[in-house]
């Protein structure tokens, strides 16, 4: 029997709405050297995408004017498109052919009548390998199977066509096994012909986003040995695939470059474009690199210096770059950020939401949502009704994070009061947050709930309790202490709290977390790393009764002792309504685009899953380069105004365009 209902979740470091492909005219090299600079004016900033979802990750197609292929999110997921040039009949951008039923695409290259692009569509022999191949498909025959250029077992990111389109180099992961990297990904740069894909060379053994120099040299980024990344160079035999000299490093340290672009041509000038991050500078710009002066000329910093600008391309001429960007606060196109937001489902019984916020939880009816903010600018706890049309704000109070909604009190929602991310001897408690249902009108004046309680139901000498789960009777709940110095799980009384006693559930020196009450009552599901009790980074699905008894773990990757089941990285664990499946995060699928390319990339969480209780049916549900996570499961009923994937203006929050670099790239090296 399939899965059935309807899972909200949220993405970490989701691009918030609002990106649109982008060109400026490449300037002279005599008008870029000038003291004067380079004006806004002689830039000429031109929008190639209709301002509909995220668009991202174009390349101008050739023999097209100015129309590129780009990404776009308009579907429900990755999808690719080829926008009008300007003056046709129509602005919407038209599909190209892609890999039906795949959740996603990325980086398209139209040469030659074919579109080249990654794909994540083909479930590979193994788990914790990634899904990211290139194919090719024919311009105009959308519903032809597209060839599939990588080998099987081999791993292929970030595609670049050469200027005859004979050549195609890669980020490959290899046919190695995972080794968990996702800031840094230890990729090497591959190149095949596009009419013999199973010869391939590689020709620099570690790095990413490859970028032709014609058809004789590849321009990549890494990481080099001084911790800055950097652009190298490396020649490339048209005729063997092979080397035709050592790498060379091209931009110098000091500040970090990546993403590079080189002219199609050959001869096409001596400019490279790279993104690029400065000390002092909180945005990634795209720059002009000069290969015979060897030094930057900036270009977005002149238009939009308060903006991120990403991955950078060249026109097939070099006459203009273009790169993706926030399209800016009221511009043209969809300007909110959607209080939900519908995205495709592998399932057809599953209704999938991604909502604006984390931690969401269903009331008793499944008419609304609870949701927190993003723990920093937004603290509190806010209710959305589950079609996404309205959004009230239950609480204020600070440090509030998870909620559950309890399943027999309409006005009752439990939650985390304190520091999210801290050790067991941090003050976190336990709270119970009431307000009056009857608050939740259709007043437009009205986006506050009277006057809510928040009354904590742990002591703040226990330490860090948290991610309360409440039983289907409405009387118990069960959550993650440190009490002990260890976390494990316990259970208080949903009114009394700790005043009506503490029953301990788990007991041990490692750390069961993120409980969850399956709906008939029986199970209580959990996290945990008992397995490795040494490692903090690996955890399964574990159950238990709500007596203590029957402690089983529940084997996903692999079979009991297998090397590939303790390398699990599995979290936010919940049921579904039947009681007969489980919902989760984790790392299985490893990823599938190079972090760096994109903002906010908590990668390898990554993804949402559902498996029988026993393990068995395993399915992956999303598939992209966001951290999915945080999801609830409620009935088939819970959301139903958003049950096509084309409804029109959707209620949310104006987009501003803050994005975040990944967390983990500093410019301090």
């Amino acid at each position: 029997m399939e899965p059935t209902g309807t899972i909200v979740f949220a993405s970490v470091g989701v691009t918030n709405f609002g990106f649109d492909v982008f060109s400026v005219a490449v300037p002279t090299p005599a008008s870029a050297e000038a003291e004067a600079g380079v004006s806004a004016q002689e830039l000429d900033e031109r929008r190639h995408t209709d301002g509909v979802s995220v668009n991202f990750n174009a390349q101008f197609a050739d023999d097209a004017g100015d129309a590129v292929a780009f990404v776009s999110e308009r579907t429900g997921a990755a999808s690719l498109f080829l926008s009008r040039p300007p003056g046709s009949e129509s602005d919407r951008p038209e599909p190209l052919p892609a890999a039906e039923g795949s959740l996603f695409h990325d980086r398209p290259t139209v040469r030659g009548g074919r579109v080249y692009f990654v794909s994540a569509h083909e479930k590979p022999d193994r788990t914790f390998q990634s899904w990211a191949a290139v194919y090719a498909a024919r311009v105009g025959e959308r519903k032809a199977e597209p060839e599939r250029l990588t080998p099987r077992g081999v791993v292929d990111m970030s595609p670049a066509v050469s200027a005859s389109g004979d050549l195609i180099a890669v980020a490959s992961y290899g046919d190695r096994p995972w080794a968990f990297d996702f800031r840094v990904l230890e990729t090497e740069v591959a190149v095949f012909r596009a009419a013999d894909p199973s010869r391939r060379a590689v020709v620099a053994p570690r790095g990413g986003w490859p970028a032709w120099h014609g058809d004789s040299a590849l321009f990549f980024h890494r990481v080099a040995d001084d911790g800055w990344w950097s652009v190298f160079r490396v020649g490339v035999s048209p005729d063997t695939l092979q080397p035709t000299g050592p790498e060379r490093r091209v931009t110098p340290p000091g500040l970090h470059c990546f993403t590079p672009a080189a002219p199609a041509a050959a001869g096409g000038g001596r400019w490279i474009a790279v993104a690029t991050r400065r000390k002092g500078r909180a945005q990634r710009h795209v720059e002009l690199f000069d290969l015979e002066m060897e030094r930057f000329s900036p270009l977005t910093e002149l238009l939009n210096p308060g903006l991120h600008h990403y991955n950078p391309f060249f026109s097939p001429s070099g006459a203009r770059l273009g790169y993706h960007r926030f399209r800016g606060a009221g511009a043209p196109g969809d300007a909110l950020v959607p209080h939900l937001q519908p995205v495709r489902s592998p399932v057809p019984s599953i209704r999938m939401l991604r909502v604006y916020g984390t931690f969401p939880s269903f009331s008793p009816d499944a008419a609304h949502l609870a949701v927190n903010g993003d723990f920093f600018m937004t603290p509190g706890i806010r209710v959305l009704r589950s079609d996404g049309s309205k959004r009230w704000t239950v609480s204020k109070e600070p440090n509030l994070f998870y909620t559950t909604w309890s399943p027999t009190e309409p006005g009752v929602v439990f939650t985390s009061m304190g520091p999210i991310f801290e050790t067991t001897k941090a003050t976190v408690r336990i709270a119970r947050v009431e307000f009056d249902p009857a608050d939740l009108t259709d007043d437009d004046s009205r986006v506050e709930v009277g006057v809510a309680t928040v009354r904590p139901l742990t002591r703040p000498e226990a330490g860090n309790d948290a991610f309360p789960a409440v039983s289907p009777c409405g009387r118990w709940l069960v959550f993650r202490s440190g009490r002990t110095g260890h976390k494990n799980l316990y259970v208080v009384d949903t009114a009394r709290g700790e005043d009506g006693g503490v029953l301990r559930l788990t007991e041990g020196e490692w750390i069961d977390t993120m409980p969850s009450w399956s709906p008939d009552g029986s199970l209580i599901a959990f996290s945990s790393n008992r397995h490795d009790p040494a490692n903090p980074a690996v955890f399964s699905i574990y159950l238990v009764r709500p007596d203590g008894s029957g402690l089983r773990r529940v084997y996903v990757a692999g079979p009991e002792g297998s090397a590939e089941a303790d390398k699990e990285r599995i979290n936010h664990v919940c049921f579904s309504p039947d009681s007969q499946w489980l919902l989760f995060t984790a790392n299985l699928g490893s990823v599938v685009a190079e972090p760096i390319s994109g903002p906010n990339q908590f990668q390898p969480y990554g993804d949402l899953y559902v498996c029988r209780l026993d393990g068995s049916g395993l399915r992956r549900l999303t598939c992209n380069a966001y951290e999915n996570g945080t999801p609830a499961w409620g009935p088939a009923s819970a959301g139903l105004g958003l049950e096509s994937l084309a409804i029109g203006p959707p209620a949310g929050e104006d987009a501003l365009g803050q994005f975040d670099e990944p967390l983990w790239l500093t410019c301090d090296v």
